[in-house]
């Protein structure tokens, strides 16, 4: 009997600039994405509204916002998993200018170090903010290890014609 540790298969993974052709992929994997995240948060009624389509022609608009914009995707095997973005600071009394839009993962690839990658790659060492579900312990996980704190903010933010309570972290 073989007693050696079976090794698990490397990824080839790559973290790049999102483009506009990217779109219909980012669609798919963005509405994916959502029912992972959300499905303990939003109604499953809502949840299938979410149309990859429709979040697809948001993406053809979302890769030509300019270099201030920061997006980038995760491609396992050469298919989109992941996604992330920041850019200018959104609110009013924002606590740094800069803002983490969004960090998104398919579950499959939770735990492989790409979602540290995508976080990386849109937010470096700066300084900045995000808002997040407050029930969503993993991220909330993620971003402290991250360095980013709770700074007492919170919001209700309509979601998919429900609403989410987000909190606002910084570092």
């Amino acid at each position: 009997m073989d007693t050696t540790d079976a090794v698990a298969p490397t990824l080839d993974i790559v973290v790049r600039p999102a483009r506009d052709v990217d779109a219909e992929s980012l669609g798919r994997v963005h509405a994916k994405c959502w029912h992972e995240t959300y499905d303990h948060l939003i109604s499953t009624a809502a949840l299938e509204r979410v149309s990859p389509l429709r979040l697809a022609e948001l993406w053809t608009h979302w890769t030509k916002q300019g270099d201030e914009y920061h997006q980038y995707v995760a491609l396992v095997d050469g298919e989109i998993v992941g996604f992330v973005g920041s850019g200018p600071a959104r609110d009013e009394d924002a606590p740094r200018d800069r803002e983490l839009y969004y960090l998104y993962l398919l579950a499959a690839f939770h735990g492989t170090g790409i979602g540290q990658q995508l976080f990386d790659a849109a937010c470096a060492d700066r300084a900045g903010y995000l808002w997040v579900a407050d029930d969503n312990p993993r991220a909330h996980a993620f971003y402290k290890r991250n360095g980013l704190t709770r700074d007492g903010a919170q919001q209700v933010q309509p979601f998919l014609g429900e609403e989410l309570l987000e909190v606002r972290l910084v570092r």
